[in-house]
């Protein structure tokens, strides 16, 4: 388990508490994610887009800008698509079944949404970029105060593991966001990696979330070694875009469920308090490890 959270835990005494009207505001989960149309969802009360220039987007003819045609925009339909593909397995619906997943722990959490993705010419997901990812997390930290972000779910990750030490924007952005009290929960990833999670989780003092197959194993996909902190079942039921049934599961999942139950469920004046207050689960030939 991360330094941090450790550190997090043993402070758990001398954290500062809340003020009570901070505790009387809504509760609001910051979800970042791929796109979203939120014509689809009440529960949204603010989104963002933020894309960058992005080396390998470029050369296969993905665009890097926003609705509004510049790399940032924020308001309505900031995070949507102006076509929306056939394929309902792309990418490009992630984020609304994250949306989705996220309100079957509570029909009336708000969401405020910020799309990191680059899409190509028929509107489907083309790449993801740490840069994007890590300018959404900045801008998180810089806004929690405004939305009344209580916390942050990430359900994206990616093998690019120098990042993990060296991308000083997202690592001061996670160290911003704790200090504050909003934790920041990130998907450790789907790589079958016994040995390593991906980025962001791997940064110290992010809530690495890996997906559990059933009460006693993990999923097989699931990323597991130093930054897996926190497992949860990874599969719900929802619906897709065409509202059809259907079943989710993997570390995104567990990830963006484990967020919104603490935003749902969470009385406690800090993070640290809530941490020690959940219950601890051994895997077999895996570890120990915060059970949400």
């Amino acid at each position: 388990m991360k330094k941090a959270l450790l550190a997090l835990l043993s402070a758990v005494l001398v954290i500062t508490a809340i003020q009570p009207a901070q505790a009387q505001d809504e509760r609001v989960l910051a979800i970042i994610d791929s796109t979203i149309n939120s014509n689809n969802f009440s529960s949204i009360i603010h989104e963002v887009c933020i894309t960058a220039d992005d080396s390998f987007s470029l050369k296969v003819g993905g665009s890097v800008l926003c609705p509004n045609g510049s790399k940032f925009m924020e308001g309505k339909g900031s995070a949507g698509n102006s076509i929306w593909p056939a394929n309902l397995s792309n990418g490009v619906y992630h984020g609304d079944q994250m949306v989705k997943a996220a309100l079957t722990v509570n029909p009336n959490l708000k969401i405020v949404f910020v799309r990191i993705s680059n899409l190509d010419k028929t509107g489907a997901v083309n790449a993801f970029s740490n840069r994007t990812v890590s300018l959404a997390l900045d801008w998180v930290s810089k806004n929690a105060s405004k939305y009344s972000i209580d916390a942050v779910s990430v359900s994206q990750s990616n093998l690019n593991l120098s990042a993990c030490s060296k991308d000083t924007v997202a690592i001061n952005a996670v160290a911003s966001l704790t200090s504050n009290n909003v934790p920041v929960f990130v998907a450790v990833g789907n790589d079958r990696r016994k040995d390593v999670v991906g980025f962001p989780s791997c940064i110290n003092g992010a809530i690495g979330v890996g997906a559990l197959g059933n009460s006693t194993q993990l999923e097989g996909l699931t990323n597991r070694g130093p930054g897996l902190d926190m497992v949860a079942l990874g599969k719900v039921s929802i619906t897709k875009y065409n509202g059809s049934p259907t079943d989710t599961a993997g570390s995104s999942v567990a990830t963006v469920v484990s967020a919104a139950s603490y935003v749902d469920r969470n009385k406690l004046s800090t993070f640290g308090e809530y941490l020690s207050s959940l219950l601890k689960i051994t895997i077999a030939g895996a570890g120990t490890y915060i059970r949400n």
